[in-house]
């Protein structure tokens, strides 16, 4: 039996922290250490955002309509998120500004998820019933599956910017 939706993106989200804080840690001279965690914070982060714009916001967005607001701003901020993956997917480590933007996609990135599951779960998790969640849940771990692993990926980009367009 599957966990519900809200329980699989907290571990997402304890994942990427993990590897920010791993990312941190890493000197500045530690080129083909931040190489390898930006290429995993990459892809987590295209697998995380496709699975909430193609399952989670759609599904919330219809049964939780006061949500609304709530969904269209994670959409944007996964848009943000997209975009900082796809140029950092493409620069080397060594380039002057890779720094400097991870520290964006991070900061980004964290503010998006406390914001998340400091306010955005709990209404979720109060407006759905425990099956609807652990549905959700299923259906979250499906799209896992067929998700994109990098921004590279035509369908990444594409469902980023869809998903935000009228």
């Amino acid at each position: 039996m599957s966990s519900d939706a809200i329980t699989l993106l907290k571990a997402d989200h304890r994942e990427i922290r993990r590897l920010f804080r791993e990312y941190h840690r890493t000197g500045p001279r530690a080129v083909k250490a931040k190489a390898r965690l930006v290429n995993q914070i990459i892809e987590l982060l295209t697998v995380h955002t496709y699975v909430e714009n193609e399952v989670v916001y759609p599904q919330v967005r219809e049964m939780l309509p006061q949500l609304e607001d709530d969904v269209l701003e994670s959409y944007e901020e996964h848009h943000v998120a997209d975009v900082l993956c796809a140029e950092l997917a493409a620069m080397k480590p060594e380039d002057e500004r890779f720094d400097a933007k991870t520290t964006v996609l991070i900061e980004n990135v964290t503010h998006h998820i406390k914001e998340e599951e400091d306010d955005w779960f709990p209404k979720v998790r109060s407006g759905l019933r425990r099956k609807q969640l652990r549905e959700l849940g299923t259906e979250l771990e499906a799209a896992k599956q067929r998700a994109p692993r990098n921004p590279a990926q035509p369908s990444a980009m594409k469902k980023a910017v869809d998903a935000v367009l009228p």
